[in-house]
């Protein structure tokens, strides 16, 4: 028999807890309703692939514009789990700013979460989420947990963070991020260890599987 999934959208800016409060919903729900249940896709697996750019080249793209996404893949690969159709998610490598070789299969879910900074700013990819979150986390915190992330998980140094934060990453987020707050059915304040939202989203999920 079919799956035909629901779209949940979590945005926000760059470390406001959107990848922890999927994990959260995820690792919850799967004891009640199972591993296959549930899946997780990350709106970073479809920065658009660079193999034409050097490495220079490719650290001077601007990361935070929806321009460096290819969302028309990102629909495809929606419409396809919807069709209940298996998709080829593409897997990023940070540390060379471009696409690895493999991919990653995902099989039709019941709840599919998607997480990302530009969710909410394309309208085809809104359309298709049955349930919109937006993290509303201040922008020093994030600033805080960019550094340890990307530190400890993305080779980074301090230096090339807050510099990239300074040119691309909060001018983006004020012009094309925050302003899709207005979109949101639900918004997430103090990142993603609110249990109130916690509960509250996964109690919105259950109803939906229900209706």
């Amino acid at each position: 028999m079919s799956v035909t999934p629901i779209f949940i959208g979590i945005a926000g800016a760059s470390a406001s807890g959107k990848s922890l409060l999927a994990g959260t919903i995820y690792q919850e729900l799967k004891q009640e309703l199972g591993d296959s249940a549930l899946a997780i896709i990350k709106e970073d697996s479809y920065y658009r692939e660079q193999g034409n750019l050097t490495i220079e080249e490719r650290t001077e793209i601007n990361y935070d514009h929806p321009n460096a996404f290819d969302h028309d893949l990102l629909i495809q690969h929606m419409d396809a789990l919807h069709s209940g159709k298996d998709v080829e998610i593409p897997i990023y490598d940070y540390t060379i700013h471009n696409r690895s070789d493999e991919t990653f299969p995902l099989k039709p879910a019941r709840i599919v979460i998607i997480e990302g900074i530009l969710l909410l700013h394309d309208k085809a990819i809104r359309k298709r989420l049955d349930a919109k979150v937006f993290m509303d986390t201040p922008l020093d915190i994030c600033l805080l947990r960019r550094l340890q992330r990307d530190i400890a998980e993305r080779g980074r140094t301090v230096e090339s963070i807050i510099e990239q934060y300074k040119r691309t990453v909060r001018p983006m987020f004020l012009e094309f991020i925050e302003p899709t707050k207005q979109f949101a059915d639900i918004i997430v304040p103090r990142g993603g260890k609110n249990r109130v939202a916690i509960e509250m989203l996964k109690a919105r999920i259950l109803q939906m599987l229900d209706d």
